[in-house]
């Protein structure tokens, strides 16, 4: 029997998260509580905010240690992708380090001289779909995204997309895996990948 806990910390975006497992027929715990989050077969660790704000809270409720000691399958989304990462621009941010990766703020400019808005928001397509977390997922797929702040290209990358330049749409490595994108709104695509999720 699948149990999902939904990590609860302060800048979940929960609410969508939670209507996205019940659409599929799944009901999930949102809590902070270390014991029910270790007995739940799959972890959700969504996200909203900013990166400089989040880990203190995690840190202080040793959140970021045990969700390191997890070997369930684990999805971070948004925010809560960035925060796998090794480090973040946002703040200046040491952030969990599931992932070798750093975070980087979007430039102002791309290569040709044109400005770049902040945040990419709306839907982009990803390419090059590795993992069998985007079985069922067509090449050049599109997505919902909203963020300011961008995980490199690297050897962890899935799935990559561009906005004035390529980067990480989404990453694993091990049990952990992490989208930029927000599944919850990106209708029967995002759904694909939570079920796909699920299912490992």
């Amino acid at each position: 029997m699948k149990t999902v806990a939904i990590i609860k910390y302060n800048a979940g975006n929960i609410r969508s998260v939670l209507f996205a497992l019940e659409r599929l027929g799944v009901a999930a715990t949102v809590t902070d509580d270390h014991e029910l989050i270790r007995q739940s077969s799959h972890v959700i660790f969504p996200g909203v905010g900013a990166a400089n704000s989040a880990m203190p809270y995690l840190q202080e409720r040793g959140l970021d240690q045990l969700m390191l000691s997890l070997t369930q399958p684990f999805l971070g989304i948004c925010l809560g992708m960035q925060l796998m990462c090794r480090h973040s621009e946002e703040g200046d941010t040491k952030c969990l380090g599931m992932f070798d990766i750093v975070v980087r703020k979007f430039p102002a400019t791309d290569d040709d001289g044109q400005r770049i808005k902040t945040p990419h928001m709306g839907w982009n397509s990803l390419y090059n779909l590795q993992s069998p977390i985007m079985k069922g997922v067509d090449e050049n797929a599109f997505m919902y995204f909203v963020h300011s702040y961008y995980a490199e290209i690297s050897s962890h990358t899935i799935a990559a997309c561009n906005y004035a330049l390529p980067f990480s749409a989404a990453l694993q490595k091990d049990n952990f895996f992490g989208v930029q994108f927000h599944t919850e709104k990106s209708a029967v695509v995002g759904e694909q990948i939570l079920k796909n999720f699920l299912t490992l």
